[in-house]
């Protein structure tokens, strides 16, 4: 909970003005340094950009929501636990990223390091949090590091396969982070949490305005992994505070939950191997189908908006039927996902469309 009285004034007026500028300014800086020493995104047959790109922009979003993570816990609105749970895994996760956006590393070695800087979030948390469910509360023990771990970890990645065109990593990020806060205001459950939350939307925000279509600088894996990353610890570390948090964030995250592990799924089945590069989410079909970035990302932020933000008022309003309601808030995404191709394999769509012509 909120430890003291700063929170509104230092939190709400200080800490997003600080986080945004911060980010504005690093990514500026970022997109001059990558010009001048040719760190840039060549397009590629899988690449969603015609235009080479610098990338890494994202580092602006670490610096910035490190700096103000810290200063929060300096004042005493956040926990000291919750910062180290945070920034010592998130820090980890994005030097991981910074490395593989200029040296491909391979899966085993990202994923051990991902999985560790999972374990290190869990142990200052204090483990996996206990769940509300249908009106009980269930607790998981030692179990449960496993099973954070593996959110943890497949969460940070979905992020990072999300960020495949301009804007909607970035946006998504702002969304969710955001939206979790005014339903804590909502509820009348403002904590550390949500001041942290406030911090890394700020910065993520600072970056968007480089990063909105078409794309001036893309936020790599530094950037993507650090947020799928710190938004999980969020919500584990919210869940620790409320219960009930858990749905209400799993909601928010619906599209890129839903993206991401429908086409996980269908490239399994259709046994192709899912570590190599794609473009076959539906976002991504979207954006050759509509030949626009920015309509895509709008539409995700439409769906946000319009849809999954009541869904998550409603499951804090009715705290006991929560699972239920995430549950009937993800199906439609999932059957939206399948028909724009979630999971769709490239190769049969270019022999279905050279038999067209």
């Amino acid at each position: 909970m909120i430890a003291n009285g700063n929170f509104v004034i230092f939190e709400i007026g200080v800490v997003p003005i600080a986080g945004f500028v911060t980010s504005f300014l690093l990514t500026s800086a970022l997109l001059k340094l990558a010009h001048s020493h040719g760190l840039l995104d060549i397009p590629n047959q899988r690449s969603s950009h015609k235009v080479p790109t610098p990338r890494g922009g994202g580092l602006a979003i670490v610096i910035s929501s490190a700096a103000t993570s810290c200063a929060l816990a300096a004042v005493h609105v956040v926990s000291i636990d919750v910062v180290v749970a945070l920034l010592g895994g998130g820090v980890l996760v994005a030097a991981v990223g910074f490395l593989d956006d200029r040296t491909s590393l391979s899966p085993a070695v990202r994923l051990a390091i991902h999985f560790a800087a999972a374990l290190w979030a869990l142990w200052w948390l204090g483990g996996f949090p206990a769940l509300s469910l249908g009106g009980k509360t269930l607790t998981f023990g030692v179990g449960g590091y496993l099973l954070g771990a593996l959110g943890i970890v497949w969460f940070l990645n979905l992020f990072n396969f999300m960020d495949g065109i301009d804007g909607i990593a970035a946006s998504e990020a702002i969304f969710i982070t955001w939206g979790s806060v005014v339903i804590s205001a909502f509820t009348g459950s403002l904590g550390g949490v949500s001041a942290v939350a406030v911090a890394i939307g700020a910065a993520s925000c600072g970056f968007l305005l480089w990063n909105v279509p078409p794309a001036r600088i893309f936020m790599g894996d530094v950037g993507s992994s650090f947020l799928g990353f710190s938004i999980a610890v969020l919500a584990l570390a919210g869940t620790h505070e409320t219960p009930n948090a858990m749905w209400t964030w799993l909601i928010l995250s619906g599209v890129f939950i839903v993206d991401a592990t429908v086409t996980l799924v269908r490239r399994l089945i259709g046994g192709e191997r899912v570590y190599q590069a794609h473009r076959s989410h539906a976002y991504q079909w979207l954006a050759r189908r509509w030949r626009s970035h920015l309509r895509v990302t709008s539409l995700v932020l439409v769906i946000n908006l319009v849809w999954l933000l009541p869904c998550a008022f409603l499951a804090t309003r009715f705290s006991e039927f929560a699972p239920w309601i995430a549950t009937l808030a993800l199906i439609p995404l999932t059957a939206l996902a399948i028909a724009a191709g979630s999971g769709r394999s490239e190769s049969l769509a270019t022999e279905r469309s050279h038999c067209e012509r």
